[in-house]
This record gives C-alpha cells, structure tokens and sequence, in this order.
C-alpha cells in the first residue's frame, strides 16, 4: 500500500520545492513534509533527499543566525522520504533584521557536506540558456539587461572567487519564518550548501522592497548579493512572461534596474 497522510492532519501551503510531496500539520502540532524521488546528483540544487539529511545530520540545528526548526523524525520507504519538525510559528521579522541574522549565518563555521548544495546559480543560468535565454522580456529589456546577459560568464567567474560560505539557499522571507530568541528559524532547506559570500542577502532582495543599502553593505558579500539577485530577478521576469500567472515577477523588473547596473559594474 502506497504512503497516504492521516486523514487528521492539516494540508499546508507551504513548500513549493521540486522534491515536495506535500506539508501537513498534525493535532499534536508537527508539521509533516513528504519527499518523493526526483534529482539524484547530490550536488544539484533540487537534490531530492537533501531536506532530510540536514534534518538527520543536524548540520543547522544550533547555527548562529539562521538553524532549521527541531527534527521529530525521518522515516524512507520504497516510495519517499516522510520528514517530522516542530511546527514554527511565524515572526514578523523586518528586512534589516533577516539581512543580519543572514549575515550571522554566513560567518559561521559548517563543514560542507558531501550532498550540500553547489553551483546554484550555474545550473540555473544553463536551464535559461536552454530555454532562449531572456529573449522572452522583447520591448522590456534594456541595455542594462542585455549587457549582463552577455556578461553572464564574467559574473560567474566573480562568484566563484568570492568567499564560499554557509547558505540557505532560497532565503525569500516566507522561508525566514519563526524566532528562537535573537536567531530565525527557517523552513525548506532543499537547497542548503556552500556558496559564494552574499548569495543568501541576493534572494532577500528580491522578497522584500528594503533599499539595496539598508540590506547589504560595501564588500564582497554586496558583490555576490548584487550579481545574484540580478540574475535571479531578471531571470524570473524572463520565465514569468510565458505564464498564464506570471505573479509580480515582470513588475519587479523595473525596480531591479538599480541593482542590474550595479551587477553589470561586477561582472567584468
């Protein structure tokens, strides 16, 4: 008999990640994620196990910043992965707030595993070019945009040489959810792993509407912030436009344009 929820518990809206099966909540107040097989190279970013061996290896359990909310259980069958936390009740954190405890979290020390996440931006970048690349946006490019798309190996080449450093992975604040006293209790760890200094503040941007300033200051992880929510935000709008609900991807665009100028200035 295949696996099936209980018919007790609560579906949840939450997780949206290639390898989700489904979110639940359960009467005893944990939240239950089903993962169901999918992208078997551990070094992809939507590697389908990964979720549970951050919950089993307790990786980000007590990190400074940012740590993942308390594993209750993980239990493989022949058809997924059945994930157990402790269900983590939303905090209103501000931008200011999330891009500091980001910070935190990037300086600490974690050993990279063998299945963390790498290369996040590439792999995304290959899936663009496959797909037209931003050919997409017409009328809605700029000179700007069209300059960094030619520049996109350049960029790469900046990114890598930046400090590698301890990321989420898709620290859009409905991740950033709970508190545990001064630190932020995240949820959807699929694509944690090492990655280069700024890569998390970079996905921060684009879910909030705090100035570039009030987020990230001078340096490297500005670098990597900047020249990932660039391509990630333009990259976006670019798919967005084949969508019959392409959200508030496109709308966004514009208010990039500061951030695609200055990612243009890095990736040389």
């Amino acid at each position: 008999m295949s696996w099936q929820p209980s018919p007790d518990w609560t579906p949840l809206t939450a997780g949206t990640g290639q390898a989700t099966g489904g979110v639940w909540r359960t009467p005893s107040a944990e939240v239950v994620k089903r993962l169901v097989p999918g992208v078997t190279d551990p070094r992809h970013h939507a590697y389908w196990e990964r979720q549970a061996l951050v919950a089993e290896s307790g990786v980000v359990a007590c990190t400074p910043g940012l740590r993942a909310p308390a594993c209750t259980g993980v239990q493989r069958d022949a058809d997924g992965i059945t994930l157990r936390m402790a269900y983590t009740p939303p905090y209103d954190w501000s931008p200011e707030a999330l891009a500091a405890a980001l910070g935190r979290f990037a300086a600490s020390s974690v050993a990279e595993p063998a299945w963390g996440a790498r290369d996040v931006l590439r792999d995304r970048l290959r899936t663009v070019e496959r797909r037209g690349g931003w050919a997409a946006l017409g009328g809605l490019s700029t000179p700007a945009i069209a300059e960094l798309w030619r520049r996109r190996e350049a960029a790469l080449d900046v990114l890598d040489a930046l400090p590698r450093v301890p990321t989420h992975g898709d620290a859009h604040p409905v991740n950033l959810l709970g508190r545990d006293g001064d630190e932020v209790v995240a949820i959807d760890w699929e694509q944690f792993g090492l990655g280069p200094a700024g890569f998390d503040l970079g996905y921060l941007l684009l879910g909030t509407d705090a100035p570039l300033d009030a987020v990230v200051e001078d340096g490297a992880a500005r670098c990597g912030a900047v020249l990932v929510a660039a391509y990630t935000g333009v990259s976006r709008a670019a798919w967005a436009l084949g969508q019959p609900e392409p959200g508030d991807h496109v709308e966004r665009l514009e208010r990039l344009a500061p951030i695609v100028d200055e990612a243009v200035s890095h990736a040389s």
